[in-house]
């Protein structure tokens, strides 16, 4: 098979995204179907239910498949236990093979027509896609620093990281250890008016910096900047709470649907504020809003960044205990809901969405089968010469190992979601596109207009917005007394409304500030309600000739009762 040839079809699943298998007979009650299952009865009916919310119906006549039914259903359930293919890769061992590779006279042909759109989208996987970004961020004071490309400092962490320009390498050095998973804070997006976005984990509860630590520390907090504020994070949906409410839309999207699993507790820096830094951008960021802009907010701020996807989505093999959190789930449905509210802002559909929200399951794709950059790279997988970078791509010749093969057979390089043609035709791609959105801004962000500093805001001072309001924050090893009010620290109504937080700047157009209350919330009937018959018809039609296959249907039923119908 080619290479775009992945999945063939819309009623094609990959055994990963199978949640559960039912089968039916008009004799005996539905049975969920295992690998030890032992069927009593000939299946007339099976029914496979997906994590993307679909759900496939396969019915057996009696006159065609019937006998083989029963072996069809076990092989199925049999295929879905031995489907260990992620907890494998993620092992280092040889779980899957590579996807068929195109004949060479069709490869360039393919590749043109594979990623057409994306090849602007940034991968993070060389300093050379960091220093892009900062310079389009206008982000002075900031420089790429490469203190994790061995991932010795931070195995979670991408391998390049943006930092303050003052501070050096050997002094950043010394802050990792006094972070949980040593993920230290570093710059996630810049705003025009000066203010900054930076993500961390939390302190370590055992750090007890010496002077010289708490020298750099501060240095890569508040870097002769304004005050930093902290946001709490307690007051978010934990993971229990968000996979508790992603099972219940499943119970009443998917009837039947009796699936239930384990949560933990919040890990550091891994999920939640890969959702808070990712709608910030979203928000206040127009180039987010573009197709490549966002694809590649995806890739810095979860791929990257190091959201652990196998654990999340559930799609680690059967005997890891499960932590499943759909987090990157709810940013697609809180990027819909912006989406809905907002049209014309977006330079991508709903149709991208859902095709976004559809791949995550997909065992192809690399963005989805690693928990951080460095399983990507190869780095646990035992290779003594580790690939670096791990995979370049080219619009035209496809994915290239840089570095080649490195003794023993060669190994696969799994694509990353963005390349779109591996799974989707040209038309298809094009229906990603809003033709009425607004254009890619080609410019480096233009400087807001600073105002006049805060007054009450002291230099070097540390905050924490909770609840609406700020209140003093002292870093563990500070022992200066603590900002008077000792409580709470309201800025003035004059500064509330123009200002911010964050410094004197502007409100930059483009900025949304979309309605939260319920009515305003939505249900993305496009994603969630396509297991249900009585709304598979009309406009969620897959496809034209789906549309006209359900327009003959319901013409053949209503001359049926216009026969039945007395005269």
């Amino acid at each position: 098979p080619g290479s775009r040839g992945l999945l063939h079809s819309e009623d094609e699943v990959a055994l990963p995204c199978i949640c559960k298998l039912v089968a039916a007979s008009s004799f005996s009650k539905p049975k969920v179907l295992t690998a030890t299952s032992t069927l009593k009865f000939i299946p007339e009916e099976l029914a496979v239910f997906c994590r993307d919310f679909r759900l496939l119906r396969f019915y057996f006549p009696k006159n065609g498949l019937a006998p083989q039914a029963f072996r069809v259903a076990n092989a199925i359930a049999q295929a879905r236990e031995a489907a260990v293919w992620l907890g494998d890769a993620v092992e280092g061992h040889d779980g899957w093979s590579c996807p068929g590779e195109a004949p060479p006279e069709e490869e360039e042909e393919d590749d043109e027509d594979e990623e057409e759109g994306s090849s602007t989208t940034l991968l993070f996987e060389s300093p050379q896609d960091w220093e892009k970004e900062l310079q389009r961020l206008g982000a002075a004071g900031w420089r790429v620093s490469a203190v994790n490309e061995r991932f010795d400092m931070a195995p979670s962490l991408p391998q390049y990281l943006w930092v303050p320009s003052g501070l050096l390498d050997h002094d950043l050095k010394r802050t990792f250890a006094h972070f949980q998973e040593q993920r230290v804070p570093r710059l996630c997006w810049h705003h025009p008016g000066g203010g900054d976005l930076l993500r961390a984990a939390g302190f370590h509860p055992a750090s007890e910096p010496g002077s010289e630590d708490v020298r750099c520390l501060e240095a890569l907090l508040l870097g002769g900047r304004g005050p930093c504020v902290l946001a709490d994070t307690a007051e978010l949906p934990t993971l229990a709470d968000i996979q508790l409410a992603h099972l219940r839309l499943q119970a009443l999207c998917l009837p039947g649907d009796p699936s239930h699993h384990l949560a933990p507790a919040e890990p550091s820096d891994r999920d939640l504020n890969c959702l808070l830094a990712s709608l910030v951008q979203l928000l206040g960021d127009p180039h987010a809003r573009s197709l490549p802009g966002f694809q590649s907010l995806v890739q810095r701020e979860w791929v990257a960044a190091g959201h652990p996807f196998p654990c999340r989505l559930g799609l680690l093999c059967r005997d890891t205990p499960r932590e499943e959190a759909p987090v990157f789930l709810l940013f697609l449905d809180c990027t819909w809901q912006l989406l809905r509210q907002f049209p014309a802002d977006f330079g991508f559909t709903e149709a991208f969405l859902l095709a976004l929200h559809d791949s995550s399951f997909s065992p192809y794709f690399s963005t989805f089968r690693f928990s951080c950059q460095r399983q990507r790279a190869g780095w646990d997988r035992g290779d003594q010469q580790p690939r670096l970078p791990s995979q370049t791509y080219r619009p035209v010749g496809g994915w290239q190992d840089p570095g080649g093969h490195r003794g023993g057979s060669p190994t696969c390089t799994f694509p990353p979601v963005w390349a779109w043609g591996r799974r989707y035709t040209r038309q298809q791609q094009e229906q990603f596109w809003n033709p009425m959105g607004p254009p890619v801004p080609a410019e480096p962000l233009a400087p807001g207009t600073p105002g006049d500093p805060c007054p009450w805001w002291e230099a070097g001072l540390v905050l924490t917005l909770a609840k609406g309001s700020l209140c003093p924050h002292p870093l563990p090893w500070c022992s200066r007394p603590l900002l008077r009010p000792p409580h709470r620290v309201f800025p003035p109504k004059s500064w509330g409304t123009q200002e911010g937080l964050l410094g004197g700047c502007q409100p930059r157009p483009g900025l949304l500030l979309p309605c939260t209350a319920g009515p305003c919330v939505r249900l993305w009937h496009r994603c969630y309600l396509r297991g249900l018959l009585q709304e598979q018809h009309g406009r969620l039609a897959p496809s034209l000739a789906a549309l006209a296959e359900e327009v003959e249907l319901l013409q053949d039923r209503l001359r049926a009762w216009n026969m039945r119908r007395p005269h």
